[in-house]
């Protein structure tokens, strides 16, 4: 499957304004500006819509095919300067159905102004192509040369919020056939929706016991685009829990042993796992994540989740998060085992609000303190960084519950797509009441949305030596 370098994301509701303003219901077009920010992937450039900028009386016409006055161009120029970000033209194609290609005047209209954007931003103009049935395209004008901004079209346009929806170019990202493999999955959602999800770049931060299941779930799919992250290596410890793993396995890297389990299970015609032998809060690899549509959170670290949180509403990408306690009573018997699965996006409550990290622990991981055993024996028995027992049998339940999560948010069955934070109880054999609802007022990360590499929050970091290791032997793990 072929890279995508560009694209465009936005919020529910920035995509809800803009199709309020531009699908007229006199079915002529319309058109207005927008502010955008970058998020600059490994591979991949994003343009975040951050908000819409609606025109005023006499700013544009409306005859068929809209235009806009100068002093509608200068105000709205003017506004992404002052606030250091792009700018992006918008306009409706009301009639059309699925990704819009441009007709001369279009390119006229946006080719014609994207020196003078660039000029004043310093990032490409961009543009964007509202359908009739609601789908986007977009494209960037990149300065080349002196006077030169040829378009460049963009892979994908998503939609971020209750539901996750991405529309593609299908020349850059075209449609897969089904295989034969994968007739049963297919039959469940139809060939239309298994096209969308199987194109999905998704990322797994933390390839462990939870991360394992959860990667043979989507390669059997048919997801065609996998990333896998963790820094970390086979141990006999972990082979109670590993479906990937055996003796021969012990000491090499998780995200070679996973990758090699999952090749030969994979139902896509064409399936690329992409292995990432790093830390998320390590600066390329943070980079590599925003390449992803989607993340799943199989961390239990509260650094890595602090920066997946980051991710989140930053940068527009929904995070899958789950997790498992276990607990025994004095007299070492199971006492209880817990596991959770939500989705962070805009509009629900992120992972902080959810109380699945603590981020006065964020530094204290970042100084190595949580590889320090001295550190953790003086944590009380019943702290969360200190239980970790866990089985195989909890790990696949919580893989499975996170996947739901994921099929949900991206199937959106009924237009369900939000089955709220759920919590299990092993012990008792029940589930909670969902959870649903959004950031408390005080968030810091819900102040965030879409303001990308602009944010001004650097999570990213040096991950430091094992305690009693030198850094060799930190960066060999």
């Amino acid at each position: 499957m072929s890279r995508v370098a560009r694209s465009v994301a936005m919020t529910q509701t920035v995509d809800g304004a803009a199709r309020a303003h531009l699908l007229r219901e006199d079915q002529q077009e319309d058109i207005c500006f927008a502010l955008w920010r970058p998020s600059r992937g490994r591979t991949r450039s994003t343009a975040l819509i951050e908000r819409l900028i609606l025109p005023g009386d006499g700013e544009r016409n409306v005859h068929g095919n809209a235009s806009f006055e100068p002093a509608y161009f200068e105000r709205a120029l003017a506004e992404a300067a002052g606030e250091g970000a792009g700018l992006a033209l918008l306009h409706s194609h009301p009639l059309g159905r699925g990704w819009q290609g441009m007709s001369r005047d279009d390119v006229h209209a946006e080719r014609g102004h994207a020196g003078a954007a660039f000029g004043a931003t310093g990032l490409p103009l961009v543009g964007l192509t509202l359908a009739g049935d609601a789908a986007w395209s977009a494209r960037f004008w990149e300065r080349t040369a002196p006077k030169t901004y040829p378009g460049a079209w963009c892979g994908s346009v998503r939609v971020v919020g209750e539901a996750l929806v991405v529309h593609y170019n299908n020349k850059q990202a075209p449609p897969p056939c089904s295989t034969n493999s994968q007739v049963r999955t297919v039959s469940a959602w139809g060939e239309e929706c298994q096209a969308d999800l199987s194109r999905l770049r998704i990322g797994i931060i933390g390839t462990g016991s939870v991360g394992g299941f959860i990667a043979e779930s989507l390669v059997r799919t048919g997801i065609e685009d996998l990333m896998l992250m963790d820094f970390d290596r086979v141990e006999e410890i972990n082979l109670d829990r590993l479906n990937f793993a055996t003796r021969a396995d012990i000491g090499r890297l998780k995200v070679d042993a996973l990758g090699d389990y999952l090749e030969p299970r994979a139902t896509a015609a064409k399936c690329h796992i992409e292995r990432v032998a790093s830390a998320v809060y390590e600066g390329d690899a943070f980079r590599k994540a925003l390449d992803c549509d989607l993340l799943f959170s199989c961390v239990d670290r509260p650094w890595g989740r602090h920066v997946l949180n980051l991710i989140t509403y930053a940068h527009l990408i929904p995070v899958v998060d789950g997790g498992i306690r276990v607990r025994k009573n004095r007299l070492g018997k199971l006492a209880a085992a817990d596991w959770r699965a939500h989705v962070a996006t805009i509009g629900r409550p992120c992972l902080e609000c959810l109380g699945q990290y603590d981020t006065g622990l964020v530094q204290t991981e970042r100084e190595g303190n949580l590889d320090d055993p001295r550190y953790i024996e003086r944590l009380p028995d019943d702290h969360p960084l200190k239980c970790r027992e866990n089985v195989f049998a909890f790990s696949m339940a919580c893989a499975s519950q996170q996947t739901l999560q994921m099929l949900a948010l991206t199937i959106s069955p009924l237009d369900m797509s939000n089955p709220g934070a759920q919590l299990y109880h092993f012990v008792g054999g029940f589930m909670e009441k969902p959870v649903f609802g959004d950031c408390s007022a005080e968030c810091l990360f819900s102040s965030l949305i879409a303001l990308g590499d602009t944010c001004g929050v650097v999570v990213t970091g040096n991950r430091l030596p094992r305690h009693g290791q030198p850094a060799s032997a930190a960066a060999s793990r």
